[in-house]
């Protein structure tokens, strides 16, 4: 190819070491950019002048060619040709892809459209956060709902831009615009009903505030039902078939071990690349081949009389299929290698092209390794790359084997909080991308099932599913033990109403991690979105459709968070003897740092506590971070973009976490908590009294405890038994089973001295 300006740029982003000159020479011998800079870093060196050795040079080894290696150990990261020059890091350009940039415009406007759903479903009284409004009209409306949808059908150039981006070979690209375009593939159009169908029209019909004369419809709650049931049947259905094209579309040889792929893939028959009965070869009077009973191919007209073979003859068309440029069986079979070895190389190139890209240096990939090895998906990596390589290609664009950057967290909208929509055709990054709320839920889920000992495949409980186990969770409450009935609870110094609620029980405390140490952190982290200011309430139920909301007699959760905050600091000072307290942190759409608080300052500093905004737990945690090793920055180091890294003497961080409800982005939460050892998360989880949405997520936070030990959680709801709930809390935190006799004592308003 003959390099211009842009390619040269372009090489010099992955590869920026080479220098404009090597960087001319590579382009100039490849046919693109990515195959340019895997040469590079297969041999750097190739297109340098060798001076001709004299008696005094001592003899030089030859590059490395990572064509002759045999491909990356089983079950290791993947090694990478070190750079021939030191290169600080500023000279590294951001690394882009496609998955990159079409994110990077798909943040843009993603939480404003979010928002804007949210708001327009609010306006016409749907509560459940799957059902998108619904008003057909054969005239101009400027209805909030047709405003709307309006935004989305604009955005559909950035859909088709994300889609293409993540879409794998063979897939095509389609959206819920039917208005935009009659023909479109869209495989739910027909073949899931709509939860409008069948019901009346909602008190908004007529002319008021330009709705329409036909009036807006409301939900019915057995067509939503339907429709629940069939978009799942519908979504395990096209997961399954987009995993076996894929995995049917993946190399049968080894990308890695070059030396084998020319001679593994020139061994390829026909047979073994299972050609259909239609595109059999044929022989040269046009005859297609059989194998005969000794292995021998025949054709079906039989062996030639004279006892001569047939295909030493020449044939009498032979001249006619060259004329018509008709190509020969082994013509064919040899075009078909060529092609294969090509594909096979193109695909490898992608991959060290996107890897060096991504790690561009030692210190970038020793972090990368240790993030895989804690997360438990070396191995699983691994696999990828040697067997299933347009996947693993796929997931690597996706950042799916790296840390989460620290930049995302405080982001309006990152890569993780993209909504996946299947019946909108907003798709997610796996092949089984179907069923998801969102990208971080999707990444999430694929770690969990691919961490090393994980027992069978854990999936999602879809929203029937998950609404029936809520039930049953929120049907097995009990009343709470009587010995820890205290006259000062919140619930009965504000007698919203009578005793305590029904609470469920903890299953009994087993410790997973080590028990406290008196090097350890101890911090709080509290949600003060605008839902802790609230008057509790909790959704009325038709089946699986929220018709409305009732008012819960309880106190708000601003309260009894206070509450148990005072008596979890009384007996941890008791218990490490620190008077001066512990830093809290609280966190809604921002973060803020509220000081350190103790006994006799409490009330004081919750004078700083400002109530209000979404639940942004991504905030906080990185504010928590920051504090936490800017006290123990001489036993860690710094990343300009995965930020703190841990060293084997940095103190364990015990952090306790106070919700009352689910954060938008938790499951980016969770999933960096799973690649971190140094930290212990116990979550303070405040709900409503008979709320299946505060089970609901009671039960996922117990399944995330399974099978992240880092994590253990506590809930409670309605009117809460105070002291009940801090013991459990103080056995998590702790990491020991603190005996009612230790709990008494520990209770007790501490002695502060001046």
């Amino acid at each position: 190819m003959t390099p211009s300006a842009d390619d040269i740029t372009n090489f010099l982003a992955f590869a920026p070491e080479a220098g404009e000159g090597k960087a001319f020479l590579f382009l100039e011998g490849a046919s693109t950019v990515e195959e340019a800079v895997g040469q590079f870093y297969e041999d750097p060196e190739k297109y340098t002048p060798k001076p001709a050795p004299s008696k005094t040079d001592s003899v030089k080894q030859p590059p490395m060619d990572t064509k002759t290696q045999s491909g990356p150990p089983q079950y290791a990261p993947p090694q990478y040709a070190p750079p021939t020059n030191t290169v600080s890091r500023p000279r590294h350009r951001p690394h882009t892809n496609p998955v990159i940039e079409a994110g990077n415009i798909r943040a843009r406007d993603e939480q404003e459209m979010q928002n804007e759903l949210q708001r327009v479903q609010l306006q016409y009284r749907i509560y459940n956060s799957d059902i998108e409004p619904e008003h057909d009209t054969e005239y101009y409306c400027s209805c909030a709902i047709h405003r709307y949808q309006q935004r989305k059908w604009n955005r559909l150039g950035v859909q088709e831009m994300w889609a293409k981006a993540v879409m794998y070979p063979g897939e095509k690209f389609y959206h819920d615009c039917y208005q935009t375009n009659f023909f479109n593939s869209n495989p739910y159009r027909y073949r899931v009903v709509s939860p409008f169908v069948g019901n009346q029209l909602s008190p908004f019909s007529g002319m008021r505030n330009g709705y329409g004369a036909y009036g807006i419809p409301s939900p019915n709650p057995r067509y939503y039902t339907q429709s629940v049931r069939q978009t799942i049947e519908l979504n395990a259905a096209l997961n399954a078939e987009a995993q076996r094209d894929i995995d049917s579309k993946e190399p049968r040889v080894n990308l890695w071990e070059a030396e084998k792929l020319e001679s593994s893939i020139s061994n390829m028959t026909l047979e073994d690349d299972q050609v259909d009965d239609k595109k059999r070869p044929i022989d040269e009077k046009g005859y297609p081949v059989e194998k005969g009973s000794a292995g021998k191919r025949q054709s079906i007209a039989g062996p030639s009389s004279n006892g001569n073979s047939t295909a030493s003859k020449p044939s009498k068309f032979a001249g006619l299929k060259k004329a018509l440029a008709i190509k020969s069986t082994e013509e064919k079979e040899s075009d078909r290698r060529a092609k294969a070895i090509a594909r096979g190389g193109e695909l490898r190139n992608s991959i060290l092209y996107e890897e060096n890209g991504r790690w561009p240096d030692q210190e970038w990939r020793q972090i990368v390794a240790a993030y895989q090895e804690k997360v438990g998906m070396t191995r699983k990596i691994a696999h990828l790359r040697a067997h299933q390589p347009i996947q693993y290609l796929h997931l690597l664009r996706a950042g799916y084997f790296e840390p989460i950057p620290v930049a995302w967290a405080n982001q309006a909208s990152n890569p993780l909080k993209f909504s996946i929509e299947a019946a909108a055709g907003w798709r997610g990054i796996t092949p089984a991308w179907r069923g998801y709320e969102d990208t971080a839920e999707e990444r999430l889920y694929w770690v969990l099932n691919h961490r090393e000992g994980s027992a069978g495949v854990r999936m999602k409980p879809d929203l029937i599913s998950a609404m029936n186990m809520a039930r049953a969770r929120m049907a097995s409450a009990v009343e709470p033990p009587p010995v820890y009935y205290s006259p000062n609870d919140i619930c009965h110094v504000q007698h919203t109403s009578e005793g305590y609620s029904k609470q469920v029980m903890p299953a009994p405390f087993r410790p997973f991690d080590a028990p406290e140490t008196p090097t350890d952190d101890t911090m709080i982290l509290l949600d003060v979105s605008g839902s802790m200011d609230f008057d509790p309430v909790r959704p009325n139920y038709n089946e699986y459709l929220i018709t409305g909301y009732s008012r819960s007699t309880q106190p708000k959760n601003k309260d009894i968070a206070k509450a148990v905050i005072r008596r979890f600091t009384d007996a941890m000072a008791n218990h490490d003897h620190n008077f001066q307290g512990y830093q809290m942190t609280t966190f809604a759409s921002q973060a803020n740092y509220i000081g350190v608080v103790n006994h006799r300052n409490l009330d004081n500093m919750w004078r700083n506590v400002k109530l209000g905004g979404g639940t942004r737990v991504m905030t906080g945690w990185q504010k928590v971070k920051e504090l936490h090793f800017q006290k123990h920055s001489e036993s860690a180091t710094h990343h300009p973009v995965y930020g703190w890294q841990a060293g084997p003497q940095t103190p364990m961080l015990r952090l306790l976490l106070l919700l009352d409800g689910e954060a938008t982005d938790m499951d980016e939460f969770e999933l960096d908590l799973l690649s971190l050892s140094w930290v212990h998360v116990t979550i303070f989880l405040i709900g409503v009294d008979g709320c299946p949405h505060h089970h609901r997520h009671a039960n996922e936070l117990q399944r995330i405890s399974e099978v992240n030990h880092h994590v253990a959680f506590v809930d409670a709801q309605g009117n809460t038994p105070e002291r009940f709930v801090t013991h459990e809390l103080l056995k998590r935190h702790l990491g020991y089973d603190v005996t009612m006799a230790e709990f008494e004592e520990l209770e007790q308003p501490p002695p502060y001295v001046e």
